[in-house]
């Protein structure tokens, strides 16, 4: 069985996962690869979401994005539609009193394809075209769900609702990494922009042979997208499990 489970999350996501992963049996390292921060001016949000009532749908591209929304939401308005990625958004939205028996809310159907390009195949385009749409995202982030939308005569408006980063090369991270590169581990992988960062984190170490051992780790990844950033970066020791913690958990009962 491999050693330990790295669970790459932003901290405040990573905890019960963390539980489920030690409830099998297994050790659980919380390595939060992004870090999540509140924008300065919440101004822009509010005057976006005091306008959501308008709007036909809203999407949320992440947990964090629903949860720093509904910091400022009260009553979610029953007529519109909400539109999120994947699972873990749906439990985002639950915490908050959000599920299909409350409200509409749309998903890829392709749970292995949680990403704007499966939405965006999901939707009755057709049927909102003409309609405002209102997206809200991170800081940065792809433009590929607005732009889609657009192209189909939808009225999209974006706001942001929060700031991620990755974390800085510290030398207690370096020594951290450095340890677990040595050691035969499962990386729970859910972003891209993570994946990304942990690379190029372990690559600022500049010792070869780290990255080498980094090329050798297993990820579980929930999305094709995240494989295919894996594979672009030489990570090919992979399994792509779909999205969902069910799913994450399933993955890492069949690699013991």
């Amino acid at each position: 069985m491999p050693d330990a489970v790295i669970i790459t999350r932003p901290l405040a996501q990573a905890g019960a996962l963390a539980e489920q992963v030690r409830a099998l049996g297994r050790e659980a390292v919380l390595l939060p690869l992004l870090e999540i921060s509140a924008l300065e001016d919440q101004g822009p949000l509010k005057a976006a979401l005091a306008g959501m009532h308008d709007c036909a749908m809203v999407a949320f591209v992440s947990p964090n994005a629903i949860d720093a929304a509904f910091a400022h939401i009260g009553v979610w308005p029953a007529w519109v539609t909400l539109a999120v990625l994947g699972e873990g958004s749906r439990a985002a939205l639950e915490r908050h009193g959000i599920n299909n028996h409350t409200a509409t809310i749309v998903s890829p159907r392709d749970p292995a394809r949680s990403d704007s390009e499966n939405l965006l195949e999901t939707l009755d385009l057709a049927a909102l075209a003409g309609q405002k749409v209102l997206i809200v995202r991170g800081e940065s982030g792809r433009e590929l769900m607005a732009d889609g939308l657009r192209a189909a005569g939808v009225l999209v408006t974006t706001v942001a609702a929060y700031r991620r980063n990755v974390p800085a090369l510290t030398p207690a991270l370096a020594q951290q990494l450095r340890a677990l590169m040595e050691g035969d581990n499962d990386w729970i992988v859910t972003s891209s922009e993570a994946l990304r960062g942990l690379v190029a984190l372990v690559q600022e170490m500049g010792d070869p042979a780290l990255v080498e051992k980094m090329q050798q780790q297993h990820l579980i990844v929930p999305h094709a997208r995240i494989a295919e950033t894996a594979s672009s970066l030489g990570l090919r020791h992979l399994t792509l499990c779909g999205s969902g913690d069910e799913r994450l958990l399933a993955a890492l009962q069949s690699r013991a």
